[in-house]
């Protein structure tokens, strides 16, 4: 790399729990200039599946969580850097948004934890991090969530062409891209890959259903599908938000008592749940967009890209985002190297058309190393 030019890096270890997606963006963060994928370790995995769906983990193993998150991105970022030939000083900050432990945006008193030591990010690195980026749109009236859709209109929009982007991660949410003035709109629709990913972990012992094999091999219910659509939070107006605390094995398992399934139509059941309440939703958009773009692990799981397109209106082109430049795979990730890019320059980094916020709002918390570009070593 050039060492006269500078860049951002951008976080995302999401609601899937798969592991680290880390983005070197250029300094206006429109381009993905390099990438690094970083599992993260089983321990961690297991607790924050635990944590996600009991409120058992002690204060004390959640603050170690915290420490070993921070050293896990600290590892990715310089992986990156190292790979790239990129030192820390041409870095202007990391944009780390840290991994939801719980969000609660409809509480007496909103609330949306992440976790992920930005100090030992910044002490590891040398490079100034941003981090918290949802506490100061909650503090605006919103729910903090979903912050992605800035970015997806900062990127997507087209004057010409309505546009749906669609992340499908743990969590799946819509941001519509409308031209001729309208405005933009996201939100979080429900469980994109979370659910199918923990149910074929329990019964199959993989992370994941690659390529969606396991559900084409089942036969969905619809007479579970139909209990399951019931939940409140489908019918829900947005703005709204959730997350794997609200969707996970244990809401699974209140609706299965009664049921004699095999495991893999329960699978094929489940991917049909996340294509259905994601087109449903399109279907319910004042007009029919000319596309919808996928990113996020979805855009892999053959079994819900079909179900997904047999869904949708057949004037509806779908693809993912890698027909307009960038792979699937890393759209979140550089959303927080631009939210990263925003905070330092002072400007608003929410929607308040997607999460509720009374106002733009300016987001994220700068944590500064104590020697900036000069890495602990």
């Amino acid at each position: 790399m050039d060492t006269t030019e500078r860049y951002y890096v951008g976080l995302m270890s999401g609601t899937s729990l798969d592991g680290i997606d880390a983005v070197l963006t250029d300094v206006g963060c429109s381009q993905i200039l390099a990438t690094h994928w970083q599992p993260l370790p089983n321990a961690i995995v297991e607790s924050l599946g635990r944590l996600h769906q009991s409120d058992l983990t002690s204060l004390s193993q959640l603050m170690q969580l915290h420490q070993r998150l921070g050293l896990c991105y600290s590892e990715a970022v310089n992986t990156l850097l190292a790979e790239s030939r990129v030192t820390p000083g041409q870095v202007e900050a990391i944009g780390c948004h840290g991994q939801t432990v719980r969000h609660e945006a409809r509480a007496e008193l909103p609330v949306s934890l992440q976790i992920g030591n930005p100090a030992i990010l910044a002490e590891q690195t040398g490079i100034t991090v941003v981090s918290d980026f949802r506490s100061g749109d909650i503090a605006a009236g919103g729910e903090g969530a979903p912050l992605a859709p800035a970015f997806h209109a900062a990127r997507f929009f087209d004057s010409k062409e309505h546009r749906v982007l669609v992340n499908i991660g743990g969590i799946s949410n819509l941001t519509n891209l409308e031209p001729g003035g309208k405005p933009i709109r996201g939100y979080d629709v429900g469980p994109g890959n979370g659910l199918m990913d923990s149910w074929c972990h329990r019964h199959q012992g993989q992370a994941f259903d690659a390529g969606g094999h396991w559900a084409a091999s089942g036969e969905p219910s619809q007479v579970l599908l139909n209990q399951l659509l019931k939940e409140p939070y489908f019918s829900r107006s947005a703005p709204k938000s959730t997350g794997r605390e609200y969707f996970n094995l244990g809401w699974l398992e209140s609706h299965l008592p009664g049921t004699d399934l095999n495991p893999e139509d329960i699978q094929a059941t489940l991917c049909e749940l996340t294509a259905q309440s994601i087109t449903s939703e399109i279907k319910m958009l004042n007009h029919t967009p000319d596309r919808v773009l996928i990113c996020g692990g979805g855009a892999k799981n053959s079994a819900l890209m079909a179900r997904l397109r047999y869904h949708l209106p057949t004037e509806t082109s779908l693809e993912t985002t890698a027909a307009l430049g960038i792979d699937p795979d890393w759209v979140e990730a550089a959303a927080f190297a631009w939210l990263a890019m925003r905070r330092l320059k002072r400007l608003p980094g929410n929607l308040p058309e997607a999460t509720g916020a009374h106002h733009p709002a300016i987001l994220g918390t700068v944590t500064r190393p104590w020697t900036a570009g000069k890495p602990r070593s």
